[in-house]
């Protein structure tokens, strides 16, 4: 098992961010589902914890198969998803990544929310065990960079600068001087079970967990004039008309793409799923 914490300060209160959060996880969902792959929502619905109280859980079937590298491709069937189960007390939350394809991979997060600079150093609570093992990694919304194919001029937030509320664009050292400021901690265990394999699968999973935590930070705040003035029910109402419209997006083109997929094994005499 690989074990991170992720540190991401952003240049907003832990209340705005609940609500930027849920804004930028359905917009950025729908940005990304096209031609079958992207995230299909399955639940959402409230919960609640003993020790948390009342909450939300959503989960999700995330489409990625054209996505992964050709080496990890090969291992894994035409039509794929991960499943994503979510478990959000605010401002803590739990989520976890399976697949029954892959019964020996897993990825479990926890995150909790505080109004600090990423200045506590253990605020979820992990024992001295695991404390041993954890890497801290800093995830800068400035100066890291998405892939290429992710960046956009106006999501630059050395650039950006918001209409309605006056903050950007960000400059050096500007996570010691913002006001309001907060962190966003997440303890990232991800397990990949197989001999062979498991350094590499573990390692490009955390790299690809910190690309997607960079560009949905990054958006997050470029978007946020587009939230900032939202309540939670108004963007409860924006969650849910994007989940519909995604839905309908990414089933109509995985249906398409498993027809095809048949007609090619059935051309080719193959019982077997294409890489």
């Amino acid at each position: 098992m690989l074990m991170k914490e992720y540190r991401i300060c952003m240049p907003l209160s832990v209340e705005e961010y609940k609500i930027g959060q849920l804004y930028m996880v359905a917009k950025h969902s729908s940005e990304q589902s096209e031609k079958g792959e992207g995230v299909e929502v399955v639940k959402n619905e409230s919960c609640s914890h003993p020790e948390y109280g009342e909450g939300q859980f959503t989960e999700k079937r995330v489409y990625l198969s054209s996505r992964l590298p050709a080496w990890l491709q090969s291992f894994i069937p035409r039509i794929f998803y991960v499943t994503e189960k979510a478990w959000n007390y605010y401002p803590y939350t739990i989520t976890e990544y399976t697949c029954s394809f892959i019964p020996k991979f897993n990825v479990y997060i926890e995150t909790r929310y505080e109004n600090n600079n990423g200045s506590s150093n253990n605020c979820l609570g992990i024992g001295a065990d695991q404390l041993s093992l954890r890497t801290v990694d800093f995830i800068d919304i400035l100066h890291d960079q998405v892939p290429d194919k992710y960046y956009k001029e106006e999501e630059d937030l050395s650039k950006f600068g918001s209409r309605k509320t006056n903050r950007g664009p960000l400059q050096n050292g500007w996570d010691k001087t913002s006001n309001p400021i907060m962190c966003s901690y997440k303890l990232v265990k991800v397990k990949f079970e197989v001999w062979g394999l498991q350094t590499k699968v573990e390692g490009f999973t955390h790299k690809s967990i910190r690309d997607i935590l960079l560009l949905g930070h990054k958006q997050a705040f470029a978007w946020i004039d587009e939230w900032i003035e939202m309540s939670e029910e108004d963007v409860r109402r924006y969650e849910k008309s994007m989940h519909e419209e995604t839905n309908k997006r990414v089933l109509a083109g995985s249906r398409s793409t498993s027809r095809l997929g048949s007609q090619g094994d059935s051309r080719s005499g193959s019982t077997s799923s294409q890489p």
